[in-house]
């Protein structure tokens, strides 16, 4: 069993991908997550899990796989992310409640599913390990886009920060770190479709290191810079 496990919940071609390279070169034996995924070992050497993130019932049985074969992950990635576009554009309020229901559990129960089993796990692990949960985020938790189909996504981001913050304040004295990381422009505003997947593989690799010590709970970060302070 490894010493330095990670796992990525939503392991999709760019920031996924990336961020699985970035820390299979680190030295971490990386397991994926995806609803398309074959489980097995992947070319990379990745342990590779199928696994549907809408339902947050599945996360035990994909922590117990990766524990089983890998180890106790370390760190633990949710990349995950859905949303629902509105049947009237411009209205906020026509998307059904269900659907938003549905989008809560990707974006927002789900990965507090995972940080449930994740700390289970952090307690296992030697002192000094310092164990990582990373979920990225964006702008919308601070920044409310006046644009219906950002409506769900916004929605479980700002509920997620919220727990996150939370959850980096209380488990501080065990020294585990929960980050909420949210990539910008140079100049503050949302990446939005300029989201750069090596830029999250080098900050959530630094994240997983412990090499960010004063990043805090909310880990904004830019291409260029790293952490940055909005």
């Amino acid at each position: 069993m490894s010493s330095k496990v990670a796992l990525i919940l939503g392991s999709g071609p760019r920031v996924g991908a990336a961020v699985a390279a970035s820390l299979s070169k680190a030295g971490f034996s990386v397991a994926v997550v995806s609803r398309k995924a074959t489980e097995g070992t992947t070319p990379e050497g990745y342990t590779s899990i199928q696994g549907d993130l809408s339902d947050p019932a599945s996360v035990p049985t994909i922590f117990s796989k990766v524990t089983s074969t890998l180890g106790t992950p370390r760190v633990v990635i949710y990349n995950a992310a859905t949303l629902t576009p509105p049947p009237d554009q411009d209205s906020v309020l026509s998307i059904p409640a269900t659907s938003l229901s549905g989008d809560l559990n990707t974006n927002t129960v789900t990965p507090y599913a995972a940080a449930q089993e994740a700390v289970k796990g952090f307690a296992s692990l030697p002192a000094g390990a310092n164990p990582v949960f990373i979920y990225t985020g964006n702008a919308l938790n601070n920044l409310p886009l006046p644009v219906a189909l950002m409506t769900t996504l916004g929605v479980g981001k700002s509920a997620t920060a919220y727990w996150v913050a939370v959850a980096d304040q209380l488990y501080t004295g065990k020294g585990y770190r929960f980050f909420y990381a949210d990539q910008r422009k140079e100049d503050g505003n949302m990446a939005g479709m300029d989201l750069d997947a090596e830029a999250h593989a080098n900050f959530y690799t630094q994240l997983a290191e412990g090499k960010t010590k004063d990043v805090p709970w909310l880990a904004t970060f830019t291409k260029s810079k790293g952490y940055v302070k909005l």
